[in-house]
């Protein structure tokens, strides 16, 4: 029986400047560690995969983020951070005032792909954005 969905695993180039990141969103940082080189080909089969590994968590879920930075990642170019792509899409963070939370990013030098929409089916204002190496990412607010 599956229990629950655990985490989200996320490859960056720059793991601190990924971390501070997430970190701006309300997450805190959990375990971190050094990838072990024997273990990981063991459990992958990928050879030679060094790097580092932080977890996070947001204190209103209980799905954690993992982000890991592999001394030698493959490149995925910006695909991440198209919609239409077909695979992981994005992260999407439940707000309770989406004004707020776009405007103290925006001063903090974030950029949003649009403004904020309302789907006039639910009343939901959601508005994308991207993260570090083009993660993209949503705020959804849903109407009381």
């Amino acid at each position: 029986m599956i229990m629950k969905m655990d985490h989200i695993n996320i490859v960056v180039s720059d793991l601190q400047k990924a971390k501070e990141f997430f970190l701006l969103l309300g997450c805190t940082e959990g375990i971190s560690s050094e990838l072990d080189l024997e273990f990981l080909e063991k459990l992958t089969g990928i050879r030679c995969a060094g790097g580092r590994f932080v977890a996070l968590q947001h204190p209103g879920s209980n799905v954690s983020i993992e982000l890991l930075q592999f001394d030698s990642a493959a490149s995925g170019g910006d695909e991440n951070g198209e919609a239409n792509r077909i695979g992981f899409r994005h992260l999407a963070f439940a707000v309770s005032d989406i004004e707020a939370e776009v405007g103290r990013l925006r001063g903090l030098g974030v950029q949003f792909i649009g403004e904020i929409q309302t789907w006039q089916k639910t009343g939901k204002k959601l508005i994308y954005f991207h993260g570090p190496d083009g993660i993209l990412l949503e705020f959804a607010q849903y109407p009381a």
